[in-house]
């Protein structure tokens, strides 16, 4: 029976022209992809761009209108899937729990429906920062306290795939970066992590690679490094230099790397492309001590995203 995720997959996920049809509503427009086991992968876009409808079919809540749908070789929605979704965790993005439970029995009530070991449920509530609230009604917890609680019942049962549709919603900083060791601590283990989040900054260091989606569709698919090449966005050097001092590298630094320098209160500004980026460095390098700073900004995913999903 094949219940598990073997390490000796190729993927964890695949997916090969899946679509998915509301009506006239194209929700999922031939969408291919695989993810290797192990890797967090995230998957962003604007709302509606299909999104969650992919997690749902990849979970086999939906059946796909045309397409497969593999995990670890297991077929959502085949004789064997209804075993291998017992080691696949979720974390909707609504999460919806019963008040008048306590945390403790929230987790044994999702412990029983994934066959989960009652014996599991203090230690996660432990793994999630929430063992002092155990006891505690879910009605007086607060909306990050909820967030965590999900988060723990979607690690019941030691999943080997998790999918986590914008998990961080309602935490303070410190519960993200636990969140994020948290998550680091499980692919070392070998769980694959599929996350969606409009919190770009939060994904891009965080992420092996991502996809970005829109209309239904990838529009690409990468590390956040290889999407920044495939955009061709301009790197952004910004220089401190002496008042008079500016003329002089303004004059050098556009000649080197091709494009103007932009005045600044405190120096210069240069938009260039990445690929002249050691140029400018060797330009500076006759400018000694009349280089006071230079700051370097790689475009960001926020600024990857509006470039490939318009």
């Amino acid at each position: 029976m094949a219940s598990t995720f073997p390490a000796s997959e190729q993927t964890a996920i695949t997916l090969r022209g899946v679509h998915k049809r509301f009506g006239a509503l194209h929700a999922v427009d031939g969408v291919d992809l695989d993810i290797p086991p192990g890797e967090i992968f995230g998957l962003i876009g604007h709302n509606g761009a299909g999104k969650s409808t992919l997690f749902k079919m990849m979970l086999g809540l939906l059946a796909p209108t045309a397409g497969s749908i593999a995990v670890a070789g297991v077929a959502v929605g085949g004789r064997h899937f209804r075993a291998a979704r017992r080691q696949l965790g979720y974390l909707p993005e609504n999460v919806v729990l019963y008040d008048n439970l306590d945390g403790l029995e929230t987790l044994r009530f999702f412990a029983r429906l994934k066959g989960a070991p009652l014996q599991d449920c203090p230690a996660m509530l432990e793994k999630v920062g929430l063992a002092h609230a155990g006891k505690r009604p879910v009605r007086e917890y607060s909306k990050g306290m909820r967030q965590r609680l999900g988060f723990a019942q979607a690690l019941l049962g030691q999943p080997r795939v998790l999918f986590l549709d914008e998990p961080t919603n309602g935490l303070d900083p410190q519960a993200i970066r636990d969140f994020y060791a948290t998550l680091r601590e499980l692919q070392s283990g070998g769980v694959t992590i599929v996350i969606t989040s409009h919190i770009l900054a939060e994904l891009q260091e965080r992420v092996d690679r991502l996809a970005i989606m829109a209309s239904g569709r990838l529009q690409a698919v990468g590390s956040v490094q290889a999407l920044r090449e495939r955009t061709a966005l301009p790197l952004v050097a910004e220089i401190d230099l002496a008042e008079a001092d500016r003329a002089n590298a303004a004059q050098a630094l556009g000649a080197a790397v091709g494009v103007p320098a932009e005045p600044r209160p405190a120096g210069l500004r240069l938009a260039l492309p990445r690929e002249r980026k050691m140029a400018l460095l060797a330009a500076l390098a006759p400018l000694g001590a009349s280089v006071q700073d230079v700051r370097l900004q790689e475009p960001s995913l926020e600024d990857m995203f509006f470039g490939l999903s318009q």
